[in-house]
């Protein structure tokens, strides 16, 4: 735990943190049935970020010997990253998006503005906790990178499986597989493109993804 504290990984941490709240504010105000002001919102995902990046700058590159963001990360790895994206996002559009937009409207941007409110939240924020800190934490905890990765991508589908229970239509069965068998594969190639070109190549593969949702939107 003593790698929280040093200086630059909380000063990194909490720039980073910074960073990710400012880039989460626009799904904040766009959020209509927000319980909480706006302010106080923000600084409890600032806290909650300058934790979370902690644990990235903490452990990422002491268990794992590769750098939280690599520049030069070479052709090859950009260029799977961008085909498994767009395969991907094809899928999800033709697969899974119109099922769940019957569902869950309100999780599929249907304006530009709110396309890049969720895009901006999911990219800082959402792989920030389901994939980044997540994976430090793990390796920290087993110091082992096969093991954090697969814990990786099980605590997502934890999380999904969390957020399906507790919404209050039951979710037909197929569609669930379906669901987390998605949130599997997803899951498995976030964790790949992170660990072979840190987080501006997860970032990348994620905006991919973000990207189906401007077809619907003609």
């Amino acid at each position: 735990m003593r790698s929280l504290a040093q200086p630059d990984v909380l000063k990194s941490a909490a720039t980073a943190a910074l960073f990710s709240a400012l880039a989460c504010s626009p799904r904040l105000f766009l959020w209509v049935k927000r319980p909480y002001a706006l302010w106080y919102s923000e600084a409890v995902l600032f806290l909650c970020g300058v934790v979370l990046w902690a644990f990235v700058f903490g452990w990422h590159t002491r268990y794992t010997g590769r750098p939280v963001f690599t520049r030069k990360m070479g052709v090859a790895p950009f260029a799977w990253a961008t085909l498994a994206g767009v395969g991907m996002a094809i899928l999800l559009h033709a697969r899974l998006d119109p099922a769940l937009r019957l569902r869950t409207p309100e999780d599929y941007p249907s304006t530009p503005e709110q396309w890049l409110a969720q895009t901006l939240f999911a990219l800082s924020f959402t792989q920030l906790y389901l994939v980044f800190a997540a994976f430090a934490w793990f390796a920290r905890l087993f110091q082992n990178t096969s093991m954090a990765a697969v814990l990786t991508v099980l605590f997502g589908v934890f999380v999904l499986a969390v957020k399906s229970h507790a919404s209050p239509t039951p979710m037909p069965t197929p569609l669930l597989l379906a669901l987390l068998a998605a949130r599997v594969v997803l899951g498995i190639l976030s964790v790949l493109f992170y660990l072979r070109g840190g987080v501006l190549l997860a970032w990348w593969w994620g905006l991919l993804l973000q990207c189906r949702h401007l077809w619907s939107m003609g």
